[in-house]
């Protein structure tokens, strides 16, 4: 597996461990920072790699600067170049996974919207090692944030506090993973994943409003299920019960992928096995994603 060798800080490329933010900035003493996680697939026919949806990243990259007040934009064409050096940069030889963050580099109080600093890392990132088998999930009993607290439509580094305590929980508890409820009590998501689950052979979500992240992977899976069956996602109010009348479920992320999910509380989710509509999605998506079927949708864009 091959291994970064630089990084990318406010443009400039710098041996992998020499990246630094000062401990004192915003970024470290108050959390002010949003990310993004994006990929780079290798297509196994070519060799050649290209970033996938881009430019919806980069679109929820600026709508996170703009909720945390940051005096800076960065636009898609210009995301795009810096990435493409990194990429080449690193020589990789397989798929490549990058952190994008952006921060308030200034030291003092928290209320300071600028400097902004940009950090870029690329590194590998093997499959899941549930993407085959699938994964158990338990309730947790930390309750996702809620809009009016601390917005978990974008990817700010302090949303991922509570979901660190809830994996936290789920491993203690003997659970592969969590998921969270909101604060009236239905379904909203994993720690660093969207929940779907199929019931009466209709694939459903927790709708925008159940406190979940403004996931793109969870847009292409709507994307692709539609296009598949013509018939559209189910994106409403999941109550905790209807979780164990589930007949498939999965989880799915930039990192994650699409990981089935097998078990709920210690229960069965259908019969113990990953299902037919979660395996039929998982290969749409890696054929999409590695350019292996014609790029209908743009969401391809060139290293």
């Amino acid at each position: 597996m091959w291994q970064p060798r630089v990084i990318m800080q406010n443009g400039e490329l710098l041996p992998y461990a020499e990246a630094r933010v000062h401990p004192m900035s915003l970024a470290m003493t108050y959390a002010t920072a949003v990310f993004e996680g994006l990929r780079a697939y290798r297509n196994p026919e070519t060799g050649a790699f290209k970033i996938f949806r881009l430019a919806e990243h980069v679109r929820r990259l600026q709508a996170g600067m703009k909720v945390m007040r940051m005096d800076r934009r960065f636009e898609v064409d210009e995301v795009a170049a810096l990435l493409t050096r990194l990429i080449r940069a690193n020589e990789p030889d397989d798929d490549v996974y990058v952190r994008l963050l952006v921060y308030v580099e200034a030291l003092g109080l928290m209320a300071q919207t600028g400097p902004v600093g940009f950090t870029a890392a690329a590194s590998p990132r093997e499959r899941p090692k549930y993407a085959e088998t699938g994964m158990s999930l338990g309730v947790s009993s930390w309750t996702r944030l809620s809009d009016n607290a601390s917005p978990p439509r974008i990817k700010a580094t302090a949303n991922y506090h509570s979901a660190r305590l809830t994996q936290l929980q789920a491993k203690a508890d003997g659970y592969d993973g969590a998921l969270m409820l909101t604060p009236a009590g239905k379904v909203s998501e994993a720690p660093i994943a969207c929940f779907f689950m199929v019931r009466d052979g209709k694939l459903i979500t927790p709708g925008l409003g159940s406190n979940i992240l403004e996931s793109v992977t969870r847009d292409t899976i709507i994307t692709l299920h539609e296009e598949l069956t013509g018939q559209p996602v189910a994106q409403r109010d999941v109550d905790r019960s209807e979780l164990y009348f589930a007949e498939e479920a999965f989880v799915c992320g930039t990192g994650q992928e699409i990981i089935p999910v097998v078990a709920i509380d210690r229960l069965p989710v259908g019969d113990g096995q990953p299902g037919p509509i979660t395996r039929r999605l998982q290969k749409t998506y890696f054929d999409t994603v590695r350019g292996l079927v014609p790029d209908r949708h743009e969401w391809l864009t060139p290293v």
